[in-house]
C-alpha cells in the first residue's frame, strides 16, 4: 500500500501509456474496418443487387390500346337527330312516318308476291304424211314484252324445222309404245336440247311478275313486269329489272337506281 501512496501517479502514467499502446495497435484494424465498410457502401450504390423482372399483367394497358385502336364515331343525326330535326309526314291514314330512305321513297316499296313467268313448250299432236310426220308444237311464251306474243301459238313442224324459239332435232319413238312420242329440241337462245312429250311438257322460267305496295300513300301494283311505270312520293319510277329476289327501281328524272329486296317469308 505503501508504495502504491507512493508511486500512484506513476503507475497511473503506466495505465494511460498502456492503454494509448493499445488503441494505436487496434487503430489499423479499426481503419481498415471502416475503409471496407465504405467500400461495400460504394459498391452498394454503384453496383446495387437488381432483382430479375417478373412477368407482368398487361391485361388492363392492352385493353387501353385496343380501344384506343378503334375510332369512336359520334352520330349526333341518326337516330338522335341532335342539330337536324327529322321531318315528319302524314300518311294517307293519317298516322305520323318519319321521314327518312327506309320509310319514304322507293326503300318504303314492298314486294308482296313474286311470280314466275315461263317460257312452255307442249307436243300437242303427232300427224303421219305421206311426205313425213308432222309434229304440232306449243309456244307459250309468259315473260314476251309483246302481250300479243304471251298467249299460246302453235308451230308445225318437221325433223331439222328451225323457228324463232327452237330446231327440231330428233324424234324418239319407243318400240313398245310407237303412239309415246319424245321430239328433242334445240333451243335457239341457249343451244339447250331439251325433250317433250304429250305427258311430259317442258318450261324454264324467263323472267317475273310482281306485286308491289307503297304503304306511306296505301298505293298497290298488281302483276307488274319490267319496264312498267310507278308513281309515288312525287317522282315517277320505272321498274327496269326483275330477278328472284330482287326488284331495281330507276328514276325518271336522274336515273338513279334502287334495289328492293324480296323474302317470301317476309311477305305479308
Amino acid at each position: 500500500m505503501d508504495f502504491l501512496k507512493k508511486n500512484y501517479e506513476k503507475v497511473l502514467l503506466g495505465v494511460v501509456l498502456l492503454g494509448l499502446a493499445v488503441a494505436a495497435a487496434f487503430l489499423p484494424f479499426k481503419i481498415a474496418s471502416e475503409k471496407q465498410k465504405l467500400e461495400d457502401m460504394r459498391n452498394q450504390l454503384i453496383h446495387p443487387n437488381v432483382k430479375p423482372l417478373t412477368n407482368q399483367d398487361l391485361t388492363v394497358p392492352d385493353s387501353v390500346l385496343k380501344r384506343m385502336a378503334t375510332p369512336t364515331t359520334i352520330d349526333f343525326s341518326s337516330p338522335n337527330r341532335l342539330f337536324n330535326p327529322m321531318a315528319w309526314q302524314k300518311a294517307m291514314d293519317g298516322r305520323l312516318i318519319k321521314v327518312d330512305s327506309t320509310n319514304v321513297g322507293p326503300y318504303a316499296v314492298t314486294v308482296t308476291k313474286m311470280t314466275p313467268l315461263y317460257l312452255k313448250l307442249t307436243l300437242d299432236s303427232v300427224t303421219p304424211m305421206d311426205t313425213g310426220t308432222r309434229y304440232v308444237i306449243g309456244i307459250e311464251k309468259e315473260a314476251a314484252a309483246n302481250p300479243r306474243e304471251r298467249t299460246k301459238t302453235q308451230k308445225y313442224c318437221s325433223l331439222n324445222t328451225k323457228n324463232e324459239t327452237f330446231t327440231l332435232r330428233d324424234v324418239k319413238v319407243p318400240p313398245d309404245n310407237p303412239t309415246n312420242v319424245t321430239v328433242v329440241l334445240e333451243l335457239n337462245d341457249t343451244r339447250q336440247r331439251v325433250e317433250v312429250s304429250k305427258e311430259q311438257p317442258y318450261r324454264r322460267i324467263d323472267g317475273y311478275m310482281v306485286d308491289l305496295r307503297y304503304a306511306p300513300e296505301s298505293k298497290t301494283w298488281n302483276a307488274r313486269r319490267v319496264d312498267a311505270p310507278l308513281a309515288f312520293n312525287g317522282e315517277n319510277y320505272n321498274i327496269v329489272a326483275i330477278t328472284e329476289n330482287e326488284v331495281v327501281l330507276s328514276a325518271k328524272s336522274n336515273q338513279k337506281k334502287w334495289t328492293i329486296k324480296y323474302s317470301a317469308s317476309a311477305a305479308p
